[in-house]
């Protein structure tokens, strides 16, 4: 009787810190990711990213206990893993070549609001006050801990696409945390990560050979080669650890750890650019983990 709810609630704190744990790669992505987009290509970029996170999972996955995909799971299964790795991250892509990376996680930041709302709408999680404040106060000091870089100018004057790119990729990650859950129960994590980028990487073959007629790979430099290679290896690991959170934990207390990337990519200036540590920014953070507290109460 007692040793149930003891189980659970490891389970749920190790699903916040899986959760945790992609909300900062997510970051650390977003600022590495704007730094390669240029040398590759966003469809380019996305291949790259998945071909290099389906090489971390398939030893994983052949290891893993051989469950056989029913057909109409299947199907919805690489659906879902080509909204989640080819259509998510090639809108971000192109939406980070026409606006700030801080103006992009912010857009993305709103991605743990809107599966919140589906989930309610499906019926398979309660819209209660203390969640929707918890989600809005994230979304609060994601604006703190960006602060002046919000007002940065992009040159161009196409930012609106750009955030307009990003919002498309925060639907679709939500629609992608809310329904993947099913089929999380049903057959190993490891197996269903696979199988989703596996498809999302033949999803991605042609635009990305179209891609190479403006960008060609040959002349990407060694900074940026290193670059790609940390963006898809921390993208296999981390994927699988945010699969296996969803798993554990309703789509939306997992989507809220989102709320970490923006910070993780303001650290990252403070920390590899000499950028200034600010007020904003701490009290950024001050109000997403309290946000975060909040939306798991």
């Amino acid at each position: 009787m007692t040793g149930a709810p003891a189980i659970d609630r490891r389970t749920a704190r190790l699903a916040g810190l899986a959760a945790a744990g992609t909300g900062i790669q997510v970051g650390a992505t977003l600022v590495a990711s704007r730094y390669a987009v240029e040398q590759t290509g966003p469809a380019t970029l996305t291949l790259l990213r998945y071909a290099l996170g389906l090489a971390v999972l398939l030893a994983p996955a052949l290891l893993a206990p051989r469950t056989r995909f029913a057909p109409r799971d299947l199907l919805a299964i690489v659906l879902l893993g080509i909204g989640q790795f080819a259509l998510l991250v090639a809108l971000l892509n192109i939406g980070l070549q026409y606006t700030t990376a801080a103006r992009a996680a912010l857009v993305f930041a709103s991605m743990p609001l809107l599966t919140l709302l589906l989930a309610a709408l499906i019926g398979q999680e309660k819209l209660s006050g203390a969640k929707g404040l918890g989600v809005m106060l994230t979304l609060i000091g994601v604006g703190l801990a960006l602060g002046e870089t919000l007002a940065a100018p992009t040159g161009d004057g196409n930012d609106w696409l750009g955030a307009l790119a990003v919002l498309g990729s925060a639907v679709t990650g939500a629609i992608c945390s809310v329904l993947y859950r099913p089929y999380l129960a049903r057959y190993p994590v490891v197996r269903v990560g696979a199988l989703a980028m596996a498809a999302a990487i033949l999803s991605l073959l042609l635009p990305a050979w179209w891609e190479q007629g403006t960008t060609p790979l040959t002349a990407i430099d060694m900074t940026a080669a290193l670059v790609v290679l940390f963006i898809g290896l921390s993208s296999g690991v981390f994927f699988f650890l945010w699969l296996w959170a969803l798993r554990h934990a309703p789509a939306s207390r997992v989507a809220v750890f989102l709320a970490l990337s923006p910070p993780t990519a303001a650290l990252l200036g403070v920390l590899l650019l000499d950028e200034p540590l600010t007020l904003s920014l701490l009290a950024g953070l001050a109000a997403i983990v309290a946000g975060i507290v909040m939306a798991h109460r």
